[in-house]
């Protein structure tokens, strides 16, 4: 099996390895919407529903999962709502014929809606607790938000491909260097503590009790801040009334170092650099050009560039403050 490779990942596989855990498989796989692994839903021969993730081969090593999955249980001991995998005899990692995977139980609930002050509150008390007990022990086997990786490395991938157009080469990675200069410059963290990592509204479910988190996939050390600026738009006015509705919430379980407040638009040039460079990186993988196939055009590389530009004028803004009382 090849680095990153899903190709011998067939549905009879899929289902001999579920029923090599003790399962009984009684449906197909829905596919769910997930790029970076392979997720499945299905049901046993009670009706129950079930979600497996398959990882991507060779991304994360087995230590690291086993982490991932360690932090899952320990906030589910808390009683957070988050959707932790499954054990089977005590096992929550399982392998079969080269690929690793993990079982959840099925849990629905509607989109976060990032514009709603009351649930942008209910979201901070629910990330200060989670930090609360995130901040009691590091990671050891998961990595940090760093420049290095998020932004360096990124560039190097980006470079490497081949895929920015002759034409553009020039503007592109003139502005790209500017960009990465001054955000790694910025990029000082005082603090880091075990994260969410992508806390963005996909990986948020709404029901009548509250939100829960489905994905603890790129759960990292960094920064707390990490997992709110993620959870803020529109326009800087707006971003205000929302980073102080967030934090009224999370202020009541865990505080808030404020100094980390210029740290967010570092950590945005590192996600939107790192994504380009993610793109580079998987498209080989035959899902991505089917999914995304807006990437890897001339176009697509023309707004990178103005993408960039914006970034570059934001890096050079005030940070957010808290609002005056």
């Amino acid at each position: 099996m090849s680095v990153f490779d899903f190709t011998s990942l067939s549905p009879d596989l899929i289902l001999d390895g579920l029923e090599s855990t003790g399962l009984t498989v009684d449906s197909g796989l829905l596919a769910l919407n997930s790029y970076e692994n392979r997720v499945y839903q299905f049901h046993d021969m009670d009706k129950t529903k079930y979600v497996t993730k398959f990882y991507r081969p060779q991304r994360w090593t087995e230590a690291q999962i086993r982490e991932e999955h360690d932090f899952s249980f320990e906030l589910d001991a808390s009683e957070l709502p988050l959707v932790a995998p499954m054990k089977i005899d005590g096992e929550s990692l399982f392998s079969y014929k080269g690929y690793q995977f993990a079982i959840f139980p099925c849990r629905g609930g509607r989109i976060f809606e990032v514009d709603n002050l009351d649930q942008l509150e209910w979201m901070g008390r629910f990330l200060g607790r989670i930090h609360a007990i995130a901040a009691k022990k590091d990671f050891t086997e998961r990595p940090t938000f760093n420049s290095e990786e998020m932004l360096q490395q990124a560039q190097q991938i980006i470079e490497q491909s081949n895929f920015v157009p002759s034409s553009l080469t020039l503007p592109f990675f003139t502005i790209l260097e500017q960009v990465i200069a001054i955000a790694s410059k910025q990029y000082q963290p005082t603090s880091q503590i075990r994260l969410h990592g992508d806390c963005h509204a996909g990986n948020i479910l709404w029901t009548d009790a509250g939100p829960h988190f489905v994905d603890l996939d790129d759960c990292r050390m960094g920064p707390a801040v990490q997992d709110i600026w993620m959870m803020l738009s529109g326009d800087r006015q707006q971003q205000l009334l929302q980073l102080d509705t967030i934090l009224t919430g999370y202020d009541e379980f865990h505080s808030f170092e404020t100094n980390q407040l210029p740290l967010i638009e570092s950590l945005r040039t590192m996600r939107v650099v790192n994504y380009m460079a993610w793109l580079c990186k998987r498209w080989k993988d035959p899902a991505f050009p089917h999914n995304f196939p807006w990437f890897n055009t001339e176009k697509y590389w023309e707004q990178q560039i103005l993408m960039l530009k914006e970034q570059m004028s934001a890096l050079q803004q005030p940070p957010l403050s808290l609002l005056p009382y």
